[in-house]
């Protein structure tokens, strides 16, 4: 662990070869765990001031949950997430290029993607996503003091990340550089450039 700018920052996060890899994983990271994903006070308003923008590119299960549940949630930890069909998969995910089991309804194949991203993507949102989402597989955890600290979540299913990361040499702040200036801001990704630097100096 190093600190930068006040932060606790994990060295695997720098030093860490991961680039994901959607042909392998599918987008699995919208559909399994054990809780939606994390969410500011101020996302869970902009999905709903936005969800018209959204909506239509949810699946109908989906928008059942968030109309039923609200557009967040509080998990079983006491934090504010995203909402969820079922027992895991993200209210706001959506499958893509999928076939249709007419037998049970079931969606198979294709990619998971997230519907307020496509929304964003087409000009219709100016939200992209959760930055959390954004950010995965880094996960922020506030300490008691107020503090930020930055760990690296570990998933099997990630497995094809790591490798591509590798094969690419591709570390995991570079690959999630756009979300770290979007959460962080820009002097905080050159101080993990810098940090870079240091660490395979060694």
């Amino acid at each position: 662990m190093i600190e930068i700018d006040g932060k606790i920052v994990s060295t695997d996060i720098i030093t860490q070869k991961f680039l994901c890899d959607l042909g392998r994983c599918k987008g699995i990271c919208c559909v399994e765990g054990n809780a939606g994903a994390p969410l500011e006070a101020d996302e869970a308003r902009i999905l709903a001031d936005q969800y018209a923008a959204y909506k239509p590119y949810m699946t109908a299960e989906g928008i059942e949950a968030v109309e039923r549940h609200g557009f967040s949630v509080i998990d079983s930890d006491g934090d504010l997430t995203t909402p969820l069909v079922g027992e895991a998969e993200c209210a706001y995910s959506y499958n893509e290029g999928g076939t249709l089991d007419h037998a049970t309804g079931a969606t198979k194949g294709g990619v998971t993607l997230c519907a307020v991203e496509r929304a964003w993507m087409k000009g219709e949102t100016t939200f992209r996503k959760p930055v959390s989402c954004h950010l995965y597989p880094i996960r922020v955890v506030r300490f008691g003091d107020g503090s930020l600290g930055l760990n690296y979540h570990r998933w099997a299913v990630c497995g094809g990340a790591l490798e591509l990361g590798r094969e690419k040499g591709v570390p995991m702040f570079r690959m999630l550089g756009e979300a770290i200036v979007r959460r962080f801001g820009e002097e905080f990704f050159e101080a993990l450039e810098a940090a870079e630097k240091y660490l395979t100096a060694k």
